[in-house]
């Protein structure tokens, strides 16, 4: 069985193991449908996806009507203004075919540009906000990739009092310095305010080598033995409060099911660090480029 952890404040136990749905973008109903029975099968309880993660929302839908109940369900909406927030928002209730969501989160936050737009008086957050008084979503969140994503939740933070956070979480990303003390202080503060840590990339090995035909749905090359997944996953795991969400492949799906069901009490500092080192992952973000979705 896969553990669970209560996700923040939100009064909600979700599995430490969260699915990531960007694994359902280009799938079709049936290949959804056989996902959602897997991660159902396993216990996993908390769904995140997002308005741009291609046909993920549709394919949702149709499950939604015998399992709302089932699954933490948590969206994105990746538009600054508040217009198109709002729009967007309400676009994603009726893709998945719902009356509400459990968490909206505003999408890959990390230009100070963006920020401030959203941030702002005419932003995304006044929707996201207006959706929460008006029942369509219960709990607010920000999401971010590349290497100042975990100073700019700290901004975000600062600004607004969001229920959740997602940000990269790996060996590799925490061999960067300033993003290893950034992430720290991040924590740190999740954890004195109640506030649910999500973690992605956790199997990622590299980005595509240039001229490399990619064998899977995910923009960086992913580990994919099964052993190095496991190991992989609980590495993230072993980080104790935060949660794992899957990769955007349904071919991983199963292995990485299995890597949460079998962790067990976190291995020692030594054994982390060889076990990641082990995995002979690359650094997928360099500071001074821009962060990829």
């Amino acid at each position: 069985m896969i553990a669970t952890l209560p996700f923040g404040r939100t009064g909600h136990a979700s599995t430490r193991l969260v699915f990531g749905a960007a694994a359902l973008a280009s799938a079709s109903q049936a290949e959804a449908d056989r996902g959602l029975e897997e991660i159902l099968a396993a216990g996993v309880n908390h769904i995140d996806t997002a308005a741009s993660y291609g046909d993920a929302e549709l394919r949702i839908g149709p499950w939604m009507a015998r399992h709302r109940r089932d699954f933490f369900l948590a969206t994105k909406t990746g538009e600054r203004s508040y217009a198109a927030a709002r729009e967007q928002i309400r676009r994603s209730l009726e893709r998945m075919r719902v009356d509400s969501v459990d968490l909206l989160q505003l999408h890959n936050l990390v230009k100070p540009d963006e920020w401030e737009q959203a941030m702002g008086p005419e932003g995304a957050l006044r929707a996201a906000v207006e959706a929460r008084e008006e029942g369509l979503v219960r709990f607010l969140g920000v999401t971010g990739h590349g290497t100042r994503v975990a100073a700019m939740h700290l901004r975000s933070l600062e600004r607004f009092d969001f229920d959740s956070v997602l940000l990269p979480y790996s060996f590799a990303a925490m061999q960067d310095a300033e993003y290893a003390r950034d992430f720290e202080r991040l924590l740190a503060l999740c954890r004195e305010r109640n506030v649910a840590v999500q973690t992605i990339k956790s199997i990622a090995r590299r980005r595509w080598p240039e001229g490399a035909t990619p064998t899977h749905t995910t923009w960086y090359e992913p580990l994919t033995d099964p052993a190095a997944i496991e190991r992989a996953v609980h590495w993230a795991l072993a980080r104790p409060g935060v949660f794992v969400n899957s990769a955007s492949d349904l071919r991983l799906l199963g292995p990485i099911l299995r890597a949460a069901a079998s962790f067990g009490a976190a291995p020692g500092d030594a054994e982390l660090r060889r076990s990641g080192a082990g995995l002979g992952a690359e650094p997928l973000f360099i500071r001074g480029y821009a962060a990829q979705a």
